[in-house]
């Protein structure tokens, strides 16, 4: 679909607030009323609605997408998706350890100690960590524990976190971003510290580069999103 309207405005409600094309409010995908919590958000979208100059890029519009999601999607089952995210506790990046070579082990427990560190203060549970890929299983309160801290989001979170665990695989680090306890950036070194392990060994990869990024633009967008929902 390619632009076809003038202005761009976002607008107080009752209940929150909209963006407005030519004075007609926006909906989402299955034309529910695209209402956003805070007038941060809705300016931020509105900002990516007055960008658009010819086709609409839906990859450029990340913010608007996530709260298409948060409504559409989420808030549809919030317990189901709540469940879904929480899952990672299982199997968490952090707690799967490479047994080779003892640079990339040293990066890893440098950075990955650390963050299950806080996370064993934040929420009083413990992890058992591994070398390889064998599944280990995880302590049955700690899975309980963190899979209750996502379930009390509500739905514009629970989105906004959504690209931050499936585009690290890590659920702590998704905590630790939406608890401000680490920023976005560097959680984003800590979650890709294998893939630009690779890419320093083998070399320039550009559909491997391309991959990273994209799915660093997705993280950083949802650290973005939650970021706009803080009034």
């Amino acid at each position: 679909m390619k632009r076809f309207w003038k202005t761009v405005e976002k607008v107080r409600l009752e209940d929150g607030w909209t963006i407005a094309l030519d004075g007609k409010a926006v909906r989402t995908p299955a034309r529910a009323p695209l209402i956003v919590p805070t007038e941060k958000l809705a300016r931020a979208i509105a900002e990516e609605w007055s960008a658009v100059t010819g086709e609409i890029d839906p990859r450029a519009m990340p913010l608007t997408g996530l709260a298409n999601a948060a409504i559409d999607r989420v808030a549809a089952d919030r317990q189901a998706f709540a469940a879904s995210l929480a899952h990672y506790a299982e199997a968490d990046l952090a707690c799967y350890r490479a047994e080779w070579p003892p640079e990339l082990v040293e990066r890893q427990s440098q950075t990955w100690d650390g963050l299950l560190a806080w996370a064993r203060r934040r929420y009083d549970v413990d992890f058992a960590t591994t070398s390889g890929l064998v599944h280990v299983p995880q302590p049955p309160a700690t899975v309980e524990r963190l899979g209750q801290a996502v379930a009390e989001l509500d739905s514009f979170r629970l989105a906004g976190l959504s690209p931050l665990v499936t585009a690290s695989g890590s659920l702590i680090a998704a905590l630790a971003v939406i608890e401000k306890a680490m920023t976005a950036e560097k959680a984003w070194e800590s979650v890709s510290i294998d893939d630009r392990w690779q890419l320093e060994k083998w070399g320039r990869d550009v559909e491997a580069e391309a991959a990273l990024e994209a799915r660093r633009q997705d993280f950083l967008a949802g650290a973005r999103f939650l970021d706009l929902l803080e009034d």
